[in-house]
């Protein structure tokens, strides 16, 4: 399998009260084409900051992170939101979700910042639905629906464009076991569907045993678990 998305020597460091701390110490990763890995570790090992600098939402303190071997830092501001939306699809283990919108509205966001047209957006929301298991659930508001309901509305929402790469920061750490796993399989069903890449953050030993690849973030370290 070829190499999707790639980082280089990525550093990360914050100043604070007058001292620099490095969140993440020179990392060296890769995913492939339709591969799932999961990073577990500690809090505050880096993890979350890890995914935000490969998902574009922040810059390292030095280093590369190549899609495609294309270096997004080098981006224009235009090219990384476009890079964002088209690209990858971001899962985290807080919804937000637009209160106000319904369920249909908050899935099909995304294909309005495309502008997609009507028609063709409500088709594919409506297939995301079903596939979420939500088509009963369209028009009611987010505060009507169970935190299993939210996530899910919140993964499609995430995966509607197709993205080659799901980035997912804890998405059950929020649910109980039981619905974290029914949460999870939708992921995992999801992302076969699409054939897309999926790394997940997880604090959960299960879920971090899934992974066709299991790493462990330890003090802003990557290392390959046995």
């Amino acid at each position: 399998m070829s190499s999707l998305l790639s980082t280089r020597g990525l550093k990360k460091s914050f100043h604070k009260d007058g001292s620099e701390v490095a969140v993440l110490k020179g990392i060296d990763f890769d995913v492939a084409e339709g591969e799932f890995v999961t990073i577990m570790g500690p809090s505050g090992a880096g993890k979350s900051t890890f995914l935000h600098l490969v998902g574009s939402l922040d810059r390292p303190t030095e280093g590369a992170i190549l899609y495609r071997e294309k270096d997004i830092g080098l981006f224009t501001g235009e090219e990384q939101c476009r890079f964002r939306n088209e690209k990858l699809g971001f899962v985290f283990q807080f919804y937000h979700l637009l209160q106000d919108f319904s369920v249909m509205e908050n899935i099909m966001v995304p294909l309005w910042i495309q502008r997609a047209r009507p028609a063709e957006a409500q088709a594919t929301a409506e297939e995301f639905l079903e596939i979420m298991g939500l088509s009963h659930r369209k028009s009611h508001k987010p505060g009507e629906l169970s935190g299993g309901e939210q996530q899910r509305v919140a993964i499609a929402r995430a995966l509607i464009n197709r993205p080659e790469l799901i980035l997912a920061d804890e998405p059950t750490g929020n649910l109980d076991r039981k619905t974290g796993r029914e949460v999870l399989g939708y992921i995992l069903g999801v992302r076969q569907k699409l054939g897309a890449a999926l790394v997940l953050v997880t604090h959960d030993p299960e879920i971090g045993a899934g992974g066709d690849r299991r790493l462990n973030m330890v003090d802003g370290e990557l290392f390959k678990l046995d």
